[in-house]
């Protein structure tokens, strides 16, 4: 009898010690009334126990982000400027507002289907976009040789920066 009591404890405090090192379940171990056991006229009482309950129900989802509107007036977030003419093609950006501010501009659509336009969009293009995260708005001046371009980019960025502050 002695042995299954301490091999019952024994179980049970492996039981604990392997789901408290997990860190992913809980554990509620509940202690019975104790019972009495007299099998000879001697009286013998033990603590009776049950096995440990495991809950595996996941944790709750974190919060939903909250909105971060920064003195700027920027909302966080990625948004996509309108498709402007820049004569010889299109030009649209998408910019990212982080903590109210432009981190990142990038070009989806800029003229490329000539080399002369590959050659000046390829110099205009960052130059532009740089431009607007030191500015923090759409105010940047135009690249010199990428005029039509330059004018499109900030047609195209300010529909994106109007949406970011909607």
């Amino acid at each position: 009898m002695k042995k299954v009591v301490l091999s019952s404890a024994l179980i049970v405090a492996s039981l604990i010690y392997v789901y408290s090192k997990s860190g992913t379940s809980t554990i509620a171990v509940q202690v019975a009334p104790t019972v009495t056991v007299s099998p000879t006229p001697k009286t013998v009482t033990l603590p009776v126990t049950q096995a440990p309950v495991v809950s595996s129900t996941p944790p709750p989802p974190p919060p939903a982000p909250k909105k971060v509107v920064a003195a700027s007036g920027y909302t966080d977030g990625t948004y996509t400027g309108s498709v402007a003419d820049a004569y010889y093609g299109n030009v649209q950006v998408q910019v990212t507002i982080q903590s109210g501010s432009i981190t990142a501009v990038d070009f989806l659509q800029y003229p490329s289907d000539r080399s002369t336009s590959r050659y000046i969009n390829g110099q205009a293009t960052p130059i532009l976009a740089q431009e607007a995260i030191k500015a923090q708005s759409a105010s940047v001046n135009g690249v010199s040789g990428a005029s039509d371009t330059s004018q499109a980019f900030v047609q195209s960025l300010s529909s994106a920066l109007a949406q970011a502050k909607a």
